[in-house]
């Protein structure tokens, strides 16, 4: 079932992704040559508890962190490590919050110190294609307008889109209906209405799209040991368009359908 927020929810609903929006800026901050992903993990789960709130994938089917650290050909779901980052390497950092019963998303990728010129354009690539489905948001579309949305633009830069992993629904539940896909073809699944609230996520493959889980269960990588890159907004439905929750600040990223 899909649930449409309401006036109050959705304040709730950017509360926890503000507040997932400001520790991935501090995240980001401290993402450099000799950090280690542990670090990272543990600033994460420091800054949520000191906001009142609860980490989102701790304990989640499992899993071990407060966030999802995806190294280089890592795709998603990566597990903290003790092992410090190099110059050179690229970063996926996925978290989310659980704040006054409504959750919050958001993921990022970033470049560890200097990077290559071709992982560069990857993250370029990646997050322009997140924004490439968002503008596909707006009530009367469809859910799989935004995965072609991301689809063409992905494959028109060269790159390949990760069919294994979905965007997805969320409110309160970390994963709630629809399932986003990031592929097409459009006009398909069900219409999005005003206060639909979607975490859409592209995962970008610098190499074939396909992915396999190693054997801790969770680190999905590239089977061709080439880079990914991972970019995560939450977006609600508006009357007229979008509007994306882990923005900073909100009242700067409304957006009207073209």
């Amino acid at each position: 079932m899909i649930t449409c927020r309401s006036a109050e929810e959705l304040v709730k609903l950017r509360a926890s992704n503000q507040l997932v929006a400001r520790i991935l800026d501090e995240l980001r901050r401290l993402t450099v040559p000799g950090a280690t992903t542990a670090l990272l993990d543990a600033e994460a789960e420091r800054m949520v508890r000191e906001a009142g709130a609860e980490p989102a994938f701790k304990g989640y089917r499992g899993f071990p962190a407060t966030i999802c650290a995806s190294r280089n050909h890592e795709v998603v779901h990566g597990i903290p490590s003790p092992t410090p980052l190099v110059e050179g390497d690229i970063l996926s950092i996925d978290m989310g919050v659980k704040l006054d019963g409504y959750y919050g998303d958001s993921a990022v990728t970033v470049g560890v110190g200097a990077i290559a010129a071709d992982a560069r354009r990857l993250l370029e690539v990646t997050e322009a294609s997140l924004y490439k489905g968002i503008d596909a948001v707006r009530p009367g579309a469809r859910v799989t307008d935004i995965g072609q949305a991301v689809q063409q633009y992905v494959e028109g830069q060269g790159f390949t889109v990760v069919r294994d992993f979905v965007g997805h629904g969320i409110g309160t539940k970390l994963h709630e209906e629809p399932q986003i896909p990031n592929y097409g073809p459009g006009g398909r699944g069900p219409r999005l209405s005003e206060g639909m609230v979607l975490a859409i996520e592209p995962m970008v493959n610098a190499g074939r799209p396909s992915v396999r889980v190693l054997s801790d269960g969770w680190t999905a990588v590239t089977t061709d040991g080439k880079l990914s890159a991972h970019f995560e907004h939450t977006v609600a439905v508006t009357a007229d368009g979008f509007e994306i929750l882990t923005l900073r600040p909100v009242p700067q990223q409304v957006g009207a359908a073209l």
